[in-house]
Formats: structure tokens, C-alpha cells, sequence
């Protein structure tokens, strides 16, 4: 079932699923609503230090710097 994902993916389980958690970690980023801490702990993080870490290494950018490039361009639904 392994070697099939990977097939069909061309990646690996975990390396899919950590990419999959950075998305919704972007998308938490714009909507601006939470901290980089309530957003680590929602997403079970184990620390916001490994959150960054991992976010850095998919993306090239801190949070942060995610942040200044992307200042909440989404809007939560209530907003609209």
C-alpha cells in the first residue's frame, strides 16, 4: 500500500501528510485570527519551534515572514 501511494503521489505518507498540515497552516497564517502558538497547539505541534521548523523547510519562509507576505488575504465566512 506504501510503495502504492508513493506511486500515485510521488512522495512519501508522511512527507504528503507534513505538506498537507503546512497548507492548513498557511491558510490559519491568512485568516490572521489565531496565534502562531493557538495554531501549533490545534494542529497538534509538539512545539511552536517544530511548527516554524517544518513550515520553513516546505515553504522557504518563517511564519512570520509568511505573514508580512500574505497580511490576511482570506476572510472568514462571517466577514463576507
Amino acid at each position: 500500500m506504501l510503495n502504492i501511494f508513493s506511486e500515485v503521489e510521488t512522495t512519501t505518507i508522511e512527507k504528503y501528510f507534513i505538506a498537507q498540515k503546512i497548507e492548513k497552516v498557511k491558510e490559519l497564517l491568512e485568516y490572521g485570527e489565531l496565534t502562531l502558538s493557538e495554531i501549533a497547539d490545534q494542529l497538534n505541534y509538539s512545539s511552536v519551534a517544530h511548527l516554524s521548523t517544518q513550515f520553513k523547510k516546505l515553504t522557504k519562509l518563517s511564519p512570520s515572514q509568511f505573514k508580512e507576505v500574505y497580511p490576511n488575504s482570506r476572510k472568514a465566512l462571517d466577514e463576507i
